[in-house]
């Protein structure tokens, strides 16, 4: 004696069901929001933490100016998350090249998404479309290498 398949215990046996391929694990796109050129408001301890994260998050610069005046470009590319925003910091990649910084999220007045999403537009569907264009046009042999970053 065997155990029951599957289809037998979720009611399905008998003869093979067609199935559609187009609609076997396909599940909604997500959108992404485009934050370029945003400011958030940064009025309470929620909105600093949830658009530093997002600034986190973000393929671009942004522009921080500390509560002290100073403004840095640059981009995020590390941070820790404390209990509080005081010990709570950002590590950024300035513009400039000058050296890399650590600033507070307590030290931080205002947040601009200034620098252009070196991501936007290139989804995995966008390079597919374009191999599949290159190789339609005859170009000898479309190549599976990333595309420059600009």
């Amino acid at each position: 004696m065997s155990a029951p398949s599957h289809a037998e215990r979720h009611g399905q046996a008998g003869p093979a069901v067609e199935l559609d391929p187009e609609k076997l694990e396909v599940a909604p796109g997500f959108a992404h929001a485009s934050v370029q050129g945003w400011t958030p408001e940064l009025a309470t301890e929620k909105d600093v933490r949830e658009a530093l994260e997002t600034a986190f998050d973000y393929r671009g610069d942004v522009t921080v100016t500390a509560k002290d005046g100073s403004v840095l470009e640059g981009y995020i590319f590390d941070r820790v998350v404390g209990p509080t925003l005081q010990n709570s910091f950002l590590r950024i990649m300035p513009s400039n090249g000058s050296e890399r910084r650590k600033i507070a999220y307590a030290d931080i007045a205002s947040l601009v998404f200034s620098g252009r999403d070196t991501a936007a537009g290139k989804s995995w569907e966008a390079w597919v479309r374009k191999y599949w264009e290159k190789k339609g046009v005859g170009e000898a042999t479309p190549t599976l290498e990333p595309e420059p970053i600009d």
